[in-house]
This record gives C-alpha cells, structure tokens and sequence, in this order.
C-alpha cells in the first residue's frame, strides 16, 4: 500500500484542553472530538500515518488528550510550530505575537512528510467523502507535466454554514474541466431566507451567493514537491513583510493560487457531498452533538469510534 500521510494542523489550540476549548469540546457520544472522527475517517480511507502540527507548549496535553491513543493505531509524528523558526537571515519582530499562518504551519511539517498527504484544520469535521477522494486522487498513476498536481476537497457552500452566525469561506472560481482558477476569501456568510448571503463590507447590504457554489475548507491534497515551493514562497514573503505588519500571514490558499496565477500548477477540485461541521459559535456545540448522535444511529459511525 503507498505511504500517505494526514497533515493536522494543530498549533492554534489553545493551552487548556477539553471542555475549555471549544474546537476540542467533547463531541462524540463517547467523548470524542473532532479530530477524532477526522483521524478515523481519514484511516478509513487508506492514509496510513498521522502528522500533529502542534505548539511545544501544548505537546504533553496534546499527548494526554488524543496523540497517545492514536500512536497505538497507526504512525504518528509530531512537529512544531514555532514563531520563531524562521529561515537563516530572518528574525521574528518582538511585538508579534501572531502565529505566521496556515502556509508556515505546514511548513513546520516538512522534515516529517515523504509522501503525499492531505493537511486539514484540527477543529473542522469533514466528512468521510472527502477523505476518499483525495486519497484516491494522491495515490493513482498520472502522466508527467511540467505544472505542480494539486487537488482540494470542494465543499457545496450551503453545507457548509452555521445556524450561529456567519462565516468565512474560500469560494471557488472553477474552468470548464473543474480546475480551480481562484479562491476569493468571502466573510461573514450568513443563512437567510433566500439563500446564503454576505455582508458586503463597503455597503452594508447582503450580496446574495449560490448556496451550490464549491468553496474550500483548507482541506489539500498536496505532495512533498510543494514543501520545497512553499519553503521558498516563505522567504519571499518575510522579505515582503515592513515593520508594523505584526499581523501579515503566510497562507496555503494564497500560495496555490499564486501558483495557479503563474501558470505552475493545476488544481483539481473534488466535489463533496458531506455537511461540514464545526464549533465556530458556543452554540454550534449542541447541534454539533446531535449531528454525530445522529451519524452513530445511522450507522455511519460506531460507539464508541475506535471500538
């Protein structure tokens, strides 16, 4: 079987775990987190290692709270985000307190990743469709090209938002053969009667959206190829970065779509079905809970998860 790896990005969690955070609030109806069922499902797939993007500060509760029951499933690593960890020739300000973004996070993996891998965010649920599309996807024989292959998972925006409040999503720009051509981060997208809708900051007034639009979650089927772009593009992006910018980050969609923009890489979006869920809101919880309660009625899941 081909060694791929599932990349967490983990490293904005907080230092107290459990019922104090609510991105690691006990979910499952055996106490499990998030995380978990992403693990799971990603295993189900056909990923055979796990990468935890973690903070040095949080490793031995990390540990404690989930790494230590993984390690006993399948292979585990575990690498560090650091704002500090910077390449030769650059220093982090003294008044950042900002982590570098999503681009330096799995950046901070790369010593660890020989394989493809998918990264995900620790704190969103995204379904068991998506995991299998990209495995698929990173594991089958393609011809050579010149141009970089990456894919992501295409979430249908409606399935994708909270009863809560708004949120921001990545939507999708997409060419006649589903390849991406642009990701514009979108804000504050709330339910409304007629549909999914954002607020257009200059105005004031709701911009109406197609609730089939694809939009991304930061979920990418990437290579160690892209490790050396993006560790490159990181360079280029701290010299670019003037006193006072404290709060300028390094971001994966930003990178892809640069290279889609230079002609360097082509990106395949892979439509999924599943309803994404997270605790973006205190409230989202419950209704977070209910949705796996349900998934365990249905089958989908067992209980407790890894029985």
């Amino acid at each position: 079987m081909k060694k791929t790896a599932l990349v967490i990005m983990a490293a904005g969690l907080g230092s107290r775990f459990g019922e104090g955070i609510k991105q690691l609030a006990k979910v499952g109806p055996a106490g499990e987190i998030i995380m978990d069922y992403s693990i799971h499902d990603a295993l189900e797939a056909g990923f055979n290692k796990i990468v935890f993007i973690i903070r040095k500060d949080i490793e031995a509760e990390f540990r404690e709270i989930i790494g230590n029951r993984i390690e006993k499933i399948t292979e585990v690593a575990y690498v560090f985000q650091d704002l500090k960890d910077l390449p030769e020739g650059f220093t982090c300000p003294t008044d950042r307190t900002k982590p570098w973004g999503t681009g330096h996070a799995v950046l901070a993996a790369k010593k660890a990743i020989e394989e493809p891998f998918v990264v995900i965010n620790a704190d969103d649920y995204y379904g068991k469709e998506a995991f299998v599309k990209i495995h698929d996807y990173l594991v089958e024989e393609k011809t050579e090209s010149e141009k970089m292959d990456i894919c992501m998972a295409g979430f249908i925006l409606e399935n994708t938002l909270s009863d809560n409040g708004g949120v921001t999503r990545g939507v999708c720009a997409l060419n006649e053969n589903k390849k991406l051509v642009g990701i514009e981060e979108t804000y504050n997208i709330q339910k409304t009667s007629e549909g999914p809708a954002a607020i257009d900051e200059e105005s004031g007034e709701k911009k109406a959206l197609d609730s089939q639009t694809l939009v991304s979650m930061n979920m990418w089927g990437l290579t160690p190829e892209f490790l050396e772009v993006l560790e490159q593009g990181f360079k280029e992006f701290l010299a670019g970065v003037k006193p006072g910018d404290i709060k300028k980050e390094y971001l994966l969609p930003a990178v892809v779509d640069q290279l889609i923009k230079e002609n360097k890489a082509e990106v395949s979006v892979l439509k999924t079905h599943d309803t994404w869920f997270g605790v973006t809101y205190q409230e989202d919880k419950e209704t977070v809970m209910e949705s796996f309660r349900e998934l365990v009625e249905k089958g989908v899941y067992k209980n407790p998860l890894f029985s």
